[in-house]
């Protein structure tokens, strides 16, 4: 029995490290962002893009991820994804373009969505209900939200003391030594639909490119209007393919989206309070940096650093949630951590033109406790109780909320942002019309937080027999 615990949590260590570097890249470019901007001479407008390029094709194609890992064996898609994952990462870091780079990132974040989903799926297969899975899912988020905020750390340190392109050329060696560990230990995990192998790319298709344009209509708002005949035309297209895809999903055979596991309020609930809560994160980070970059002139890794008590804090919080959700259950920490939230954000709507560190630590203590309370307790009410068989679809349709929330986040805070700023300095851009449009930006967050309180409220219920699940502890064997 405890070579059988010590083997799956080696299984477990293996795929979470394959998750981090998933996490990693999609937020150790922001601090890196001024210094890609001068070597590849981006425009200010198109910058944004090197983050949500990957967000968008990583979201976007996660649920195909998932079925993938379905119907094709988990084992098979993870290495797909890692060792495509690798090639691109390298290929990133000697482009010599704005456009290649761009186009890299999404091809970047299309392997990360082959990878995602199939890690996730394992976790959940070899640990069953209970106290195992309680601890691994804790752990997965502390990686999958404190990641983020370490990329921001060691972005800063490579960016400053090497070179911007080492925040590409790192996932190298780490994909080829994590690719050949999981290749040798980790067992063959088989499709759990045998019947067919029949993807849905059409689907697929639909709902990335509904997503794509949708982000890409908010992207420009700022720029043509939110009015404007062209972002109300995207705007109308974008509502039309993710109807087709509803279609699609209704009537194909072999759906990429099984439609039945919204008929669970805690999966409708839990994946819209992550993607609001994402959107919260995603914004935060990318506004955050750049008002300690752009407006305090922090360098780069100075601006890494300051970051640093989001993944001390986040990982102690997350640490003790299971304890606390063991007892409590999942619900009520998904009212209080977004609340906590919101707190330090709101301390964020008062950062002054003239500020210093002072103006921010009070945020960067509290939103990584409040999330540190909140994000394995969406995990948890996402997963539980999904069918073993449906467990890549579970785990790509969170994944898919986590980084589509996250890309549609930043483009709304972005461009409210710019509107904002451009409304009190024009196109002067001084720093106080520029932060003006943070604070607006981060206003905005508040009500992304309202929003997850009252889904948390109305739309989760509570297991009656979860904190009795919690105390059983069952490790299986590994396929």
């Amino acid at each position: 029995m405890i070579y059988v615990m010590n083997k799956n949590w080696l299984i477990f260590l293996l795929v979470t490290i394959a998750q981090f570097m998933v996490v990693l890249d999609s937020s150790i470019t922001n601090v890196a962002l001024p210094a890609i901007k001068q070597s590849l001479n981006f425009n200010s407008d198109t910058l944004q893009w090197v983050v949500t390029a990957y967000s968008l094709t990583f979201g976007g194609f996660l649920l195909l991820g998932g079925r993938t890992a379905d119907l094709f064996g988990r084992k098979r898609t993870l290495l797909f994804g890692m060792s495509t994952f690798t090639v691109v990462s390298f290929t990133i870091g000697i482009s010599q373009s704005a456009f290649l780079l761009i186009l890299l990132r999404g091809l970047q974040g299309l392997a990360a969505a082959f990878m995602s989903p199939s890690a996730l799926s394992i976790v959940l297969t070899i640990f069953p209900p209970g106290n195992e899975r309680n601890k691994a899912l804790s752990l997965w988020t502390t990686v999958a939200t404190g990641g983020a905020a370490l990329g921001l750390l060691l972005g800063g340190f490579l960016t400053e003391f090497i070179n911007w392109r080492w925040n590409f050329f790192i996932n190298v060696p780490v994909g080829i030594i994590i690719s050949l560990a999981i290749a040798r230990i980790l067992p063959a995990h088989e499709q759990e639909e045998k019947s067919h192998k029949q993807l849905d790319l059409l689907g697929a298709g639909l709902i990335t490119s509904g997503i794509m344009i949708l982000v890409f209509a908010i992207s420009e708002a700022s720029v043509w209007g939110w009015t404007s005949i062209p972002t109300f035309a995207l705007l109308i297209l974008a509502i039309i393919l993710h109807v087709l895809f509803i279609y699609r999903e209704k009537t194909f055979r072999h759906p990429l989206m099984s439609l039945d596991i919204f008929t669970s309020r805690n999966v409708v609930g839990a994946n819209v309070m992550m993607a609001f809560l994402a959107g919260t994160m995603f914004g935060n980070f990318y506004i955050t940096s750049l008002y300690l970059q752009t407006i305090l002139h922090y360098s780069s890794f100075i601006t890494g650093l300051s970051f640093l008590p989001f993944p001390i804090i986040l990982g102690l919080t997350s640490s003790q949630t299971p304890k606390l959700v063991a007892k409590f259950g999942f619900k009520p920490f998904l009212s209080i951590g977004p609340l906590i939230v919101a707190m330090g954000l709101f301390s964020l709507t008062m950062m002054p033109v003239n500020g210093n560190y002072w103006s921010v630590l009070p945020s960067f203590l509290l939103i990584p406790f409040g999330m540190g309370l909140t994000f394995m307790p969406v995990f948890l009410a996402a997963t539980s109780g999904v069918p073993t068989h449906k467990a890549g679809l579970a785990s790509g349709l969170i994944n898919t909320s986590q980084q589509m929330g996250g890309a549609v986040g930043l483009a709304i805070l972005s461009s409210i942002a710019v509107a904002a700023t451009n409304t009190i300095s024009g196109l002067s851009n001084s720093p106080s019309g520029v932060v003006a449009g943070y604070h607006m930006a981060f206003l905005t967050t508040l009500l992304f937080l309202a929003i997850t309180i009252l889904v948390s409220l109305l739309v989760i219920r509570s297991n009656k027999n979860f904190t009795q699940n919690l105390k059983v502890d069952r490790p299986i064997l590994a396929e």
